[in-house]
């Protein structure tokens, strides 16, 4: 049996920049953190006295017998990747999917490393990224960027440059009461709205020469704001205007980034004392960021006391293999019941 953990991020600044589209041609930054909100993927070879093969379950349970009848691409194509058969598989997550945290590359992440434990290799933590993405951008041709699969995999506070086809990944390094700062004054409110990324993103980029502009700047932001993070002389109230910066630049690259009510919700915070924030994500739902000083948490808090708060603190683990306990396997040999259900 194998058990991993792997960490969901929040981006803040940058995103949109992580498109191929994008950054080969004008290169892209996002400056992003994991933080303690996980996925956990337990994957075992099933034993040999079931009418099935392999049994899968997320949000919803599927038993099969042929790796091409399961429905969930993600698992199917990731079981094709590493030539896995005859698994069950669980996934369970800390908190929703599609909801502008990266769920379904976090999933990737960990269930590339539950296989690979399962064939008792160790795979690095670029290797786990390169992976994800290519399961999720070349073989399902899903749209989006490369952050999340690579900010799952290393964990941490980081800024991640691409070009070029390729990615870098370097700790944003500031001092422990400065995190422990920047941490306290991110209050994250959930929604309750769900959406598809990958139809936000299409939608974004559906004329890419109208966002070149926007994402240059949203590009620009990037720089600024490591500048912040690093220079102990600036207050970190900086920061948290930026992310105005970049929430209403953001704004201006899709149709479905923002609507009437998100809009309405953003001033409220605004009105309470944020000095700034953004929808994580794609944006059109799931979780909005804030940057508040502390002596204005209780004023925000009741004002947006229609959403659920969800307290949460850094974390720089990455992806972790929780539990190894290797089987030996042997695929079956009684065909009959691979034919039955």
């Amino acid at each position: 049996m194998i058990i991993t953990k792997t960490p969901f991020r929040m981006s803040f600044f940058g995103g949109g920049t992580d498109m191929p589209a994008f950054f080969n041609e004008h290169g892209g930054a996002v400056i992003s953190t994991t933080f303690d909100k996980y996925c956990y993927v337990n994957v075992r070879h099933m034993p040999p006295f079931h009418p099935y093969i392999s049994e899968l379950v997320y949000n919803r349970f599927e038993r099969v017998n042929n790796i091409e009848d399961i429905e969930h691409p993600l698992i199917r194509e990731c079981m094709r990747l590493h030539d896995i058969h005859e698994i069950r598989l669980t996934y369970e997550g800390d908190l929703p999917a599609r909801t502008g945290l990266g769920t379904s590359s976090t999933f990737a992440v960990g269930m590339l490393n539950a296989f690979c434990a399962l064939k008792g290799r160790r795979i690095s933590y670029r290797q786990l990224a390169q992976e994800a993405i290519h399961v999720e951008r070349d073989v399902l041709q899903e749209h989006g960027g490369w952050q999340d699969q690579v900010a799952a995999a290393y964990g941490g506070l980081n800024r991640i440059d691409f070009k070029d086809g390729d990615f870098t990944v370097r700790p944003i390094v500031i001092s422990p009461e400065r995190k422990y700062e920047l941490d306290e004054n991110l209050l994250l409110f959930y929604t309750g709205i769900q959406r598809l990324s990958s139809e936000i993103q299409a939608d974004t980029f559906a004329k890419p020469i109208d966002k070149t502009q926007q994402l240059l700047d949203m590009l620009q932001l990037v720089d600024e704001a490591e500048k912040i993070l690093c220079d102990e002389n600036t207050s970190l109230s900086e920061f948290g205007k930026l992310l105005d910066t970049t929430w209403k630049l953001k704004r201006g690259t899709g149709a479905k980034v923002s609507n009437g009510n998100i809009d309405e919700l953003y001033d409220i915070a605004i009105k309470a004392g944020a000095l700034g924030g953004k929808l994580l994500g794609a944006g059109g739902g799931g979780f909005f960021l804030f940057y508040c000083e502390k002596e204005k948490h209780s004023a925000l808090v009741n004002a947006m006391n229609k959403l659920m708060i969800v307290p949460f603190k850094f974390e720089t683990g990455g992806a972790q293999v929780l539990y190894y306990a290797p089987q030996v396997y042997s695929p079956r040999k009684d065909a009959s019941l691979r034919d039955s259900i």
